[in-house]
């Protein structure tokens, strides 16, 4: 692709589920998605770690995608979680993915065992030869378990057509201006890493993939907005307050946090699924001072709508 199939504010949605009978909660889950794109998300990326992918079945899993791409219909980009534990697991998710109308999808590698390099490049290959979609390459090695290096990445690109995209989740922010050196502009670049956002704009990241719209949709647009316009004090002031939120949210795991955070905004989404345990009542306390505190400030400003309007669109069907 010649342009960046993504850019800006890309939210997930976490999965709810019915705290009595612990199926899925569709229409939890079709407000919430919808609500992202509302409050002007500007892509939704469904069934990561925050969607609590790895702990659904194979049919809960195809139901969640097919809500959210129904739901979004269109309006903003998607990009769907297709990791599985199996190559052949990844590569049927993706190909559920681009049948149900996908944008993209993203490929974190799950491992038990500690893979070789020539078993990462083979998974990888196998993923992206069975859709056309553009892929994004997931580096997280905190829940991976492993770390795939700027020049391991790059190599893997080139040998990968549509492998055109890389979300990276280390936290070291000169992995961004490295993919993109290493590449010669040809991988677009993502972060992934909730507090080093303002820094990953500024090293040239396309696009922030992020939880915190759940939650707090205004203050992540209105960080964008100040970096893509290189408004260096006000960027800097958003930052500051908020983050004490987005080291929260991911010291304490995006589901758990996340959730408590619906509940405490009267828009429940239930319990994360076992083994997880909700968040503990201490944290919950802490977690509606943060959100208080973040509700007092003012929200977005008319320069905010703006870029909102250009960038996003109309956001109905």
């Amino acid at each position: 692709m010649s342009e960046q199939p993504l850019k800006g504010i890309i939210a997930y949605p976490i999965t709810p589920f019915d705290p009595d009978t612990g199926a899925v909660d569709h229409d939890a889950l079709r407000r919430l998605t919808d609500r992202l794109v509302t409050t002007g998300s500007h892509a939704v990326a469904p069934l990561g770690s925050a969607g609590e992918s790895a702990y659904l079945g194979e049919a809960e899993w195809d139901a969640v995608c097919e809500t959210v791409l129904n739901t979004v219909n269109g309006r903003v980009p998607t990009l769907v979680g297709v990791a599985h534990l199996t190559t052949e697991g990844t590569v049927r998710r993706a190909r559920v993915a681009a049948r149900l109308g996908a944008d993209a999808v993203m490929v974190l590698p799950q491992v038990y065992w500690k893979l070789t390099e020539a078993e990462l490049a083979r998974h990888f290959a196998e993923v992206a030869a069975a859709t056309d979609l553009p892929i994004m390459l997931y580096n997280n090695p905190g829940t991976s378990g492993t770390d795939l290096l700027p020049e391991t990445i790059v190599k893997l690109a080139r040998d990968i057509p549509n492998l055109t995209m890389v979300k990276e989740s280390s936290g070291d922010v000169a992995r961004f201006t490295a993919l993109r050196e290493l590449s010669e502009g040809a991988l677009s670049v993502y972060n992934g890493n909730n507090p080093v956002a303002l820094d990953a704009f500024r090293a040239g990241a396309a696009g922030w993939c992020t939880a915190a719209p759940c939650l707090v949709p205004d203050w992540t647009l209105q960080l964008y907005t100040a970096a893509i316009r290189g408004q260096d004090e006000r960027a800097d002031a958003i930052l500051a307050e908020l983050l004490p939120f987005l080291h929260f949210i991911v010291g304490h795991g995006l589901p758990r946090a996340i959730k408590a955070g619906l509940q405490l905004h009267d828009r429940p989404a239930g319990p994360p699924r076992a083994p997880l345990l909700p968040l503990p009542d201490k944290e919950t306390r802490q977690l509606q001072d943060l959100l208080d505190r973040l509700g007092s400030q003012p929200c977005l400003d008319s320069d905010v709508l703006d870029v909102l309007d250009v960038l996003t669109g109309p956001t109905t069907p």
